[in-house]
């Protein structure tokens, strides 16, 4: 018989084995007990999200409504009505940028994730104060934004798939929900910022 392969070792390894196996069981139904919690008290943390448009940082109020309900599956279906997706959303503030120069360097910003002077100035501006009363979560679709604007200002923020299903049916309905911009002026502003900063990249490469 070879050192280390007798049936002591084999019955150690089993025993590790069957020690993995029952971790991953906790922890698989630790993880599926939270999500079944989160769905049957039909809660979203998040109660205003960031929309980063072409034209400018637009700020929208996450609405309680029992018809709707707010749980993944609703947003999901809510996201694609704009009927549904209106009860749901409230446009709060909009704020254009100046300039073309001006789009482009908020989204080379967003891109970085970093929170500039406008958008820091957007935000103290139209969300309320972070405190123990008004419990304040910002949907942001960029992670590395999210983690500056929480160091920054001190608002919990969301990146989670809710906060991109939201973004989704903003995207969708963008000329109907941003009012202050004319039919078409979105996707000018896209088609002409794509291409200044597909531009700036090609240059920096």
């Amino acid at each position: 018989m070879e050192a280390g392969t007798g049936p002591g070792m084999a019955d150690d390894g089993l025993e590790i084995l069957d020690m993995t196996l029952c971790m991953e069981e906790e922890e698989e139904e630790e993880v599926m007990g939270f999500l079944l919690a989160v769905i049957r008290s039909g809660s979203i943390p998040v109660n205003y999200f960031l929309y980063e448009s072409s034209s400018g940082y637009a700020l929208f109020e996450r609405l309680e409504s029992e018809e709707i309900g707010s749980k993944l599956a609703d947003v999901c279906e809510a996201a694609t009505d704009l009927t549904k997706f209106g009860k749901m959303v409230k446009l709060k503030s909009f704020a254009p940028f100046k300039s073309a120069a001006h789009a482009l360097e908020n989204m080379n910003d967003v891109s970085e994730g970093i929170m500039n002077d406008h958008l820091k100035a957007f935000l103290e501006m139209n969300l309320p104060k972070p405190g123990k009363k008004s419990k304040v979560v910002l949907g942001v679709t960029e992670k590395s934004l999210a983690g500056s604007i929480k160091d920054g200002l001190g608002y919990e923020c969301d990146a989670s798939e809710i906060v991109l299903d939201l973004v989704r049916g903003v995207r969708l309905f963008g000329d109907k929900l941003l009012k202050q911009l004319k039919e078409g002026d979105l996707e000018r502003a896209q088609l002409g910022l794509g291409h200044s900063y597909s531009r700036g990249k090609v240059k920096f490469n």
